[in-house]
């Protein structure tokens, strides 16, 4: 795709979420669609977000469990950029008119309190750049219609980022093993789904450590007071309005979100 074409499709998915209006999948406007094609709409997308005032909080790992992958038919990890728009606090309401499409996942968030910039980060550098690890929620919402997306729709969509929810502990990853984490998400008090650590790339540290490692092949660095969305600990969870949620990942903490 030719520059011009890029920036008219990070416009198009900037204007479906601006108006909360899905659109057709971009695989399918465009057959050739490649994955750096979809990587550079994505910064289209992200620039407009940030040319009207967001800024930049951290970043976020797609597609890293079994059971995302086979729900969205990808097969391969994703990344996109966290902007502070997104960050919504534990326990408050979430307008529901604010998105499209959404569904939650029960993620493990790392709080980094140096810099990572790959190739060549460790799982052991990883642990030595955290501050801390909580539970979390992202709330994934799609801007194209009825999630028909292929690798290269979700990337450019800034991996289908809606908002994330933190939750109010902070644990030293050091001091438990992530990948052993059981999680358990409810949805209005009863157990919707569970999970545990391994399910995001059989750890939660392998999958921090792949993303500064992708990223440092572009020279982008992971940010020290960034936040680090780690993948999903289970299958996604559709949402309605009134619907109370809840996630507790064992030793880490809990994380609770209502909607509106």
């Amino acid at each position: 795709m030719n520059d011009s074409q890029i920036h008219a499709a990070g416009q198009a998915l900037h204007e479906a979420w601006r108006t909360r209006r899905p659109m057709e999948p971009l695989t399918a406007q465009c057959p050739g669609l490649s994955l750096d094609d979809a990587y550079r709409i994505q910064q289209v997308f992200v620039d407009l977000r940030l040319e009207a005032g967001e800024r930049v909080v951290g970043k976020k790992i797609g597609v890293t469990s079994r059971p995302v992958m086979e729900m969205l038919k990808v097969y391969q990890p994703d990344f996109g950029y966290l902007l502070d728009g997104m960050c919504r606090p534990s326990y408050a309401p979430i307008a529901l008119d604010g998105l499209i499409q959404p569904k939650a996942e029960g993620e493990l968030a790392f709080v980094l309190k140096k810099d990572l910039l790959g190739p060549g980060i460790s799982n052991a550098d990883v642990l030595a750049a955290t501050e801390g690890v909580m539970a979390c929620f992202e709330i994934v919402d799609s801007r194209i219609r009825d999630w028909k997306i292929a690798i290269q729709d979700t990337v450019a969509d800034n991996a289908s980022c809606g908002l994330f929810v933190l939750g109010e502990r902070l644990v030293d990853p050091r001091s438990l093993d992530l990948s052993l984490c059981g999680m358990v998400l409810e949805k209005n008090g009863e157990v919707a789904v569970t999970g545990a650590g391994a399910a995001a790339l059989g750890h939660p540290v392998n999958a921090v450590a792949w993303l500064a490692n992708t990223l440092g092949r572009f020279g982008i660095p992971l940010k020290a007071g960034e936040v680090i969305l780690s993948g999903a600990l289970g299958a996604m969870v559709p949402v309605a309005r009134g619907d109370f949620l809840r996630v507790s990942i064992g030793g880490v903490g809990h994380c609770s979100l209502r909607f509106d």
